[in-house]
This record gives C-alpha cells, structure tokens and sequence, in this order.
C-alpha cells in the first residue's frame, strides 16, 4: 500500500515536471555564457532568484553561501550570497533583502536586492505568492588588469561602481511537500557601458523555474528531487536535476546533474530545527573537466531560522 502510494506521487510529480520541462524547452527556442550567479544548492538559496519565496518559511530566516568555481583556473567566478527575510504581520506580506557578489576575471558585479511577496492561501495546504524585487546593480571593471597583445584605447580606463537600477518578480507556490515557482529577477536589460559600438556589459533577462517534492519513504527518510531551470538569451538551456535524501531529519546526501555540462554531489547537516549547513562538490564533464588548472567547484551554505517557538516545526522543512 505505501509503495503504491509513492508510485502515484511519483507520477504526479513526473507529470508535473514533464509539463514544466515542455514550457521551458518551448521558450528556449527563442533563446540562447552564464549571467547570473550559478549555485548548485539552489533549493535552499530560492530567495536569490525568485522573489516570491520571501517570508515562506514562517519566521525570520539568513542564509549566506560561498561558491568558488573551476578551481585553479585564474580568473574563475567567485560568489558570495547573504539574504534575510521574514514574514510582516499576519497579512500574508514577506520582505527581505539579499547581497549577491559575483567576481569574473577583473570583473566585479554586486547586486542590492529588497524583496517583497504577497501569499494567499488557496487550499489548506496550499498557498500561492507573489513577489516583487527592486534591485540596484554595482559593475567594477578593472581594465588595468589585463595583459592586451594589442592595446585598445577604449580599454584604458577602469569602471568603478558603475550604477544600474533593475527590478523582477516571480510567483511561488508551496504546500508542506511540494514547490514549484517561476521568475525573472531582472526585466531590463541594460548596457551597463557603451562606448560607440563597444557593449561591454549588456544584462539579459534570465527565466528560472525551480519545483521540488519531497516523499516521506519511511518515519526516518525523506526523498526529495527538484528541477531548476534557466534560460537567457545568448546562452545554452541550464538545467539541473537533483536528488537529495534527508535521514531522520539531520543527514542529507544528494547528487545533481547539471545538463551537458556538471555531476555533483552534496552533503547537508541539520544541526537543530534552526541550523542548516550545506556543502557541494561540482566535477564538469566538459572538456574543461579535464583541464589539469581545473579542480572543480566547491560551495557552502549556512542557513539559521529564528523559531521563536521551540517545537514550532515537528522537523525542519526541507525546502
């Protein structure tokens, strides 16, 4: 009876994500490097790209995250993450506000988020949010760093704090075991330089859909598997598929797959109800894999929850 009742769950979700995956791959048409900040534990850094997230988890809630990719390899993006956010009152409104810092080579960009969500209930279970982002853009570029063969005049001149406003929105919907939510955490696309015909900071819009559902396969396991997918213009379709186990609500082991390009494995601890700590581990499996300046990617995430109440939750969410 259990095991068919997981199989109809599974099929619900399979069903579910094929549909999402249909959309996605039907807008990707139209679309084509990596823009915004990559992270292989997005499930617990969902605030980042999708507004509508903000306040879902009850309480106040930070989370910071480290990512240094292609290790060895000089220049290799860097990225550092801090978000806090929170329900207001209790009229459904969340706020929030995230710092995203993303080094590329002599480039350095630093995002300044504040986030608002509005939830409705739509079933017992079930609530559906939406959420606004109002983001300020910072561009470094440090072009005094670079060994030119040919110099270029229109290089000579480094950019500093290079200010571009911006702004998103995204929709989130979650029940005690499942998620789904679809975002675009900046509309404008803006060149954040021109000189001339030289563009040399041009934003694109990126898409991101992520959903998840956790299966409960015994009182000491949980299963979840998720999807994030993004599409930009100019880019190849990303997309990452996870699958992470939780045993008795303090141990995860998981592994992703990062379409045509990464394996990755992760492991998480749940210290108590508020503490989380998460680590990953990227290998790609392009030809860049084999690089020998290329130790893969690294990444941690710490998340706290401020419960006010002890026994609030019967076990940590795990989403």
């Amino acid at each position: 009876m259990i095991i068919m009742k997981c199989m109809r769950k599974i099929g619900i979700v399979l069903r579910t994500l094929g549909f999402v995956s249909i959309i996605i791959l039907f807008f990707a048409e139209e679309v084509r490097a990596q823009q915004d900040a990559q992270y292989t534990q997005y499930m617990y850094n969902t605030v980042s790209v999708n507004p509508g997230y903000t306040g879902s988890r009850g309480h106040l809630s930070i989370a910071a995250l480290h990512r240094s990719q292609w290790v060895g390899l000089d220049g290799a993006p860097k990225t550092q993450t801090l978000n806090i956010h929170s329900p207001v009152g209790h009229n459904g409104v969340g706020m929030g506000m995230s710092i995203v810092n993303d080094e590329i080579g002599p480039t350095s960009e630093t995002y300044l988020d504040i986030d608002f969500s509005y939830t409705v209930k739509t079933s017992d279970e079930g609530k559906l949010s939406f959420g606004l982002k109002a983001s300020g853009h910072l561009l470094d570029i440090r072009f005094s760093e670079l060994n030119q063969f040919a110099p270029d005049q229109t290089l000579e001149q480094d950019i500093d704090n290079k200010f571009s406003p911006n702004f998103g929105a995204g929709v989130y919907y979650h029940t005690n075991k499942f998620y789904a939510g679809i975002s675009v955490p900046r509309f404008l696309q803006t060149s954040h330089f021109q000189e001339s015909s030289l563009s040399t900071a041009k934003e694109q819009m990126n898409f991101y859909l992520i959903t998840g559902y956790v299966f409960d396969l015994n009182t000491d396991l949980k299963f979840k598997p998720t999807i994030l997918s993004k599409v930009v213009q100019g880019a190849p379709l990303q997309l990452d598929l996870s699958a992470n186990f939780m045993l008795s609500d303090t141990f995860i082991l998981g592994a992703a797959y990062r379409w045509d390009a990464a394996l990755s494995g992760m492991i998480g601890f749940q210290l108590n109800e508020s503490f989380l700590i998460g680590m990953a581990y990227d290998r790609e499996i392009t030809e860049l894999g084999n690089a020998a300046f290329n130790d893969g990617s690294f990444e941690i995430i710490l998340r706290y929850d401020f419960i006010k109440t002890k026994g609030y939750l019967k076990s940590p969410r795990f989403f």
